[in-house]
């Protein structure tokens, strides 16, 4: 009865430490959320997110891409001609 009983508990640890394990496993990153867009998109609107957004963007941080993108909306018009063609073919 006692060997059942231990046997019974030390089943239950190792399941439940087992789906723990599962459970906390973290979801799959995009590697780079600025790197939404093609590559000439990106190539476009790089120099004017540095200089007008640049505070946003941190080398330690996920950067928040929401934050980026509503700072060079506001900067709309002080953004190179190509930028700003990036953002008025982009959906909102």
């Amino acid at each position: 009865m006692l060997r059942t009983f231990v046997f019974t508990i030390a089943l239950l640890l190792i399941a439940g430490t087992a789906a723990l394990a599962q459970t906390s496993a973290k979801p799959p990153q995009a590697a780079n959320p600025l790197e939404l867009g093609t590559k000439e998109e990106r190539a476009a609107c790089a120099q004017d997110a540095v200089k007008y957004c640049g505070e946003l963007i941190k080398d330690d941080a996920q950067p928040d891409v929401f934050a980026i993108t509503s700072c060079m909306q506001a900067n709309r018009q002080k953004l190179s001609a190509a930028c700003r063609q990036v953002l008025d073919n982009r959906p909102q």
